[in-house]
């Protein structure tokens, strides 16, 4: 006799695709909101090496989940709560415990200051992120908040690379709340910025890249500070070029401004 096949399922299908990018979006929440408890435990090191891992599972879980086909509005606004979290929240809190509470209320004001930044930065990503993709995708509209999370514990990460060494004394009394106002501007700034999104590689020139990826990752697992504070001058310095490269192809594509493919500011 033929069996009946049960149609009876505890998930769809969908929503089971759904699962792993939204529960490793919620492991990067947790590594976030760890990092924070090294900080109060004075670990500093440890809570710079935690924000890391979180931008890995926030470099992980939308590329999964388009690899699976398991996008969602969920997922989009789990991100970005994440974000908030593990690069605007935590940050701050790893700075403020290092640094800017012995400036009394001016260090707790800088430390909103770039959080608030960091929520707007996130909120107009998700209603520019609704737009047809473009030549556009090859820019962020801003400094990311990934990014601003590592940048901005940039002083931090100089301190222990052992660089300063070679340069004069640094006053991170002064520095850090500097840093941090200037990376909250580069945050809602509309400065266009690479995303690396969509990076094309000739196929003879795969494996000089791999090669690349292996050294890099190398080094940094040997001079984990070095090379962090050395790759995020570098990515400062890639911002004016970035810049530039926009609007030359702007100029190329005759566009005169970014209303014209109706793009909305809502900052």
């Amino acid at each position: 006799m033929e069996q009946k096949k049960s149609n009876f399922k505890i998930v769809s299908e969908k929503k089971a695709r759904m699962i792993l990018p939204n529960a490793i979006t919620l492991i990067g929440v947790c590594i976030g909101l760890t990092s924070i408890k090294f900080a109060i435990d004075g670990k500093f090191a440890v809570a710079i090496i935690a924000i890391l891992f979180a931008g890995l599972m926030d470099a992980l879980d939308g590329r999964i989940a388009r690899l699976i086909k398991g996008t969602s509005k969920m997922g989009k606004e789990l991100d970005s709560l994440g974000d908030v979290i593990s690069f605007g929240v935590a940050p701050a809190l790893i700075m403020y415990f290092w640094n800017l509470q012995y400036l009394d209320k001016l260090g707790w004001f800088v430390c909103l200051v770039y959080v608030i930044c960091v929520a707007l930065r996130l909120a107009r990503f998700n209603v520019n992120s609704e737009e047809e993709p473009s030549w556009r995708d090859n820019f962020f509209e801003g400094m990311p908040s990934p990014a601003g999370g590592i940048i901005v514990l940039l002083p931090l990460i100089f301190s222990f690379s052992g660089l300063g060494k070679f340069l004069f004394e640094i006053n991170y009394d002064l520095l850090v709340p500097i840093f941090f106002i200037i990376v909250s501007i580069l945050l809602i700034s509309t400065i266009p910025t690479y995303s690396f999104k969509r990076i094309v590689i000739q196929r003879s020139m795969t494996k000089f890249l791999l090669f690349g990826i292996v050294i890099f990752f190398g080094a940094l697992l040997v001079y984990t500070f070095k090379i962090l504070a050395i790759s995020s001058l570098i990515y400062l310095c890639l911002i004016p070029i970035s810049y530039l490269h926009y609007n030359k192809i702007k100029k190329e594509k005759n566009i005169t401004s970014d209303k014209d493919e109706g793009l909305e500011d809502i900052l």
